[in-house]
């Protein structure tokens, strides 16, 4: 650009002194520009937050809602609002406009249109690099998150390959770029792990093996991860490279935004993020991956991809880059830095790329114990998944709290199972009572952020990953303590009682709630009932504030608030010793019965088999009760 810009300037000199002038108009306010800019970037107020809060999220203020559909009589599950700017995401030819819908008059085109071809790729393909997702209708939030990332990005250069009719008619009609994989699989979510969703890795493969032939770069994506800032400027820093993968890294390589080193690399090749260039190398290894899956049915992708990659690593392509020779010693690899690549542990677990002052360009919700709910979870925790506006204004409205938290019991002594046990135990004691009045005032409850001293994994660690940049203590996802997805499973009334609506401890700052919730606030503040002004009263003070007594029974909460049904949030100075329990007993023990569902496990416990703990929700009530493991088969089930 700058050698533009001399040949512009040296071209106007021997042309007429108008030329001139112009030139130097325009460069002169692109340095003013320039200054604006920069005093924008380093002003003061974007001073660092203290370690000791939750880690900054690099997307904090961009969220935007999705744009509207113009085919009212498709029903959604995201809602989308107003079409995009004219110069936002355009394709080409028949594809059109990203977000644009087709009239609502006009007929949808036969599935044979939607077909997999270079001339199709080729409409939307930009710089000769596509960018894809595929996935099924159960996926349609996450795809929809997905490609609104991408448009805010300003790319479009974008594509969609639809495992089923329903997915991809739903595209079509949200005016977004989607092509016939052919599949025909079932709607619903299949679940990690299952024949469908091995057969969901095999489809990937087979997409890459069709598509490399047409001769375009592939970045290619898994559904549950987000764009944080367009990679293809990165990307095109390695055009030597044959693939550039995503990986499951947890201890950082390097500390600024390079490849990681190829040799310090532990964790596996993660196959949700990757880049291929149509080499022959690429298109060799990516015939015999699919020719492996094929011919096994039992083998992962993943599995199949790190085992025929890491065939032959080494050596180095050069002393520079960070690429080096894998596969049939002609392939040439990447690994794209797990710090701004991050995977769910090291962005939300460790928050490498803050620690490191680096900006992220992609998260991929891994390393997380929840099924798809406790993807869709995180992305809202991190303040940049895409829900529709009624998720901000729920019906009923939302309670929140404040949690209290001894200093010593967060920062003193040695980080311990006992330690960290102790402080979730006395966090989760309060968030048990906050459940019992969201469900007693029929409101959301604003999860609060949890602290904890230990990590979560699958196997026996010393409390962190050795090596990683965990922080301790730190604030962990709610999958780390609850089971994300039985909150939210629909439970039979009768025998659980009713549902008890949540949200993400971030939902309150996330600029996507709407004014009317924003400006629509009760704040509580609990006294000891005795004291002067502490009687039970829906009379509020001159600042707008309740004072209201702890320990207060059923009766007493349904006729103080009842008189704020119209207020969007009511929140809680402190939630400790604010409700003594439902008046019904029926009710109370069908409240207990779904609660007690809602803790998962701790692990794991080094050199133990069973190495897991159990949370409970009741531990309190259990004289002499200790964090262990089951210390028999018998006792390996969550808590009575």
């Amino acid at each position: 650009m700058v050698e533009g810009w001399r040949n512009g300037f040296r071209e106007a000199t021997n042309s007429k002194p108008l030329f001139v002038t112009i030139y130097a108009t325009v460069i002169i306010g692109v340095l003013v520009s320039s200054f604006y800019v920069f005093s924008a970037v380093y002003s003061p107020t974007n001073g660092s937050t203290s370690w000791l809060s939750s880690p900054p999220l690099s997307t904090a203020g961009r969220i935007h809602k999705l744009p509207q559909d113009n085919a009212t009589s498709q029903s959604l599950p995201v809602a989308l609002p107003p079409p995009a700017p004219e110069e936002e995401a355009q394709g080409k030819s028949s594809l059109g406009k990203i977000w644009v819908s087709p009239p609502k008059d006009k007929k949808m085109p036969p599935l044979e249109a939607f077909k997999l071809t270079k001339e199709l790729f080729g409409e939307r393909v930009k710089d000769n690099v596509i960018i894809v997702t595929f996935g099924n209708y159960a996926f349609m939030d996450f795809i929809l998150t997905w490609v609104k990332h991408l448009t805010d990005l300003d790319l479009s250069n974008i594509l969609v390959g639809a495992m089923d009719t329903k997915l991809l008619e739903a595209l079509y009609w949200k005016g977004v770029p989607v092509f016939d994989m052919g599949s025909h699989m079932s709607t619903v979510d299949v679940g990690w792990g299952s024949p469908t969703f091995h057969k969901m890795g095999r489809e990937k493969v087979i997409l890459i093996d069709s598509v490399l032939p047409f001769g375009y770069e592939l970045l290619m994506c898994d559904t549950d991860m987000v764009w944080l800032k367009n990679p293809l400027p990165y990307l095109a820093r390695y055009p030597d490279a044959d693939v550039l993968t995503s990986s499951d890294q947890v201890v950082p390589t390097v500390v600024d935004d390079s490849l990681d080193i190829w040799q310090q690399v532990s964790g596996a090749y993660n196959i949700g993020i990757f880049h291929w260039r149509p080499t022959e190398s690429a298109k060799k290894l990516a015939k015999e991956w699919k020719d492996i899956l094929i011919a096994d049915d039992k083998v992962w992708d993943q599995n199949g991809f790190n085992e025929i990659v890491r065939r032959q690593l080494g050596p180095s392509v050069d002393g520079d880059s960070g690429l080096f020779y894998a596969y049939d010693g002609n392939l040439k690899v990447g690994i794209l830095p797990a710090s701004i690549f991050c995977s769910g542990h090291t962005y939300f677990v460790q928050a490498m790329y803050q620690q490191l002052r680096l900006e992220p360009y992609a998260l991929h919700t891994t390393f997380q114990y929840a099924g798809t709910e406790g993807k869709r979870h995180r992305l809202r925790e991190g303040m940049v998944f895409f829900d529709p506006p009624e998720y901000y204004d729920a019906p009923g409205g939302f309670v929140s709290f404040k949690p209290s938290i001894p200093k010593s019991m967060l920062l003193d002594g040695n980080h311990t199972i006992e330690s960290h046990f102790t402080l979730v135990n006395h966090q989760m004691k309060q968030i048990r009572s906050a459940l019992a009045i969201a469900s007693l005032l029929n409101r959301t409850l604003v999860m609060p952020p949890i602290w904890c001293r230990l990590d979560r994994l699958w196997f026996g660690h010393p409390g962190t990953l050795e090596g990683s940049m965990t922080r301790q203590p730190f604030i962990c996802p709610l999958d780390h303590v609850f089971e994300v997805n039985i909150m939210l499973k629909e439970m039979p009334e009768e025998e659980f009682g009713p549902g008890i609506g949540i949200r993400e401890y971030s939902f309150l700052d996330n600029p996507s709630l709407p004014k009317q919730v924003k400006e629509s606030w009760l704040d509580v503040q609990l006294c000891q009932e005795g004291k002067e002004g502490c009687v039970a009263s829906n009379i509020t003070s001159s600042s707008g504030v309740l004072k209201y007594p702890k320990r207060s029974n059923e009766d007493t909460f349904k006729a103080i608030f009842s008189s704020f049904n119209d207020v969007k949030v009511i929140k809680f100075s402190s939630i400790e010793d604010a409700f003594t329990g439902f008046s019904d007993k029926g009710r109370e023990e069908r409240f207990r019965r779904r609660v007690k569902r809602y803790v998962g496990i701790w692990c794991c416990e080094e050199n133990k088999t069973p190495g897991h703990i159990y949370y409970d929700m009741y531990w309190d009530e259990k004289p002499g009760w200790k964090p262990v493991p089951p210390q028999t088969p018998e006792e390996d089930h969550p808590p009575l």
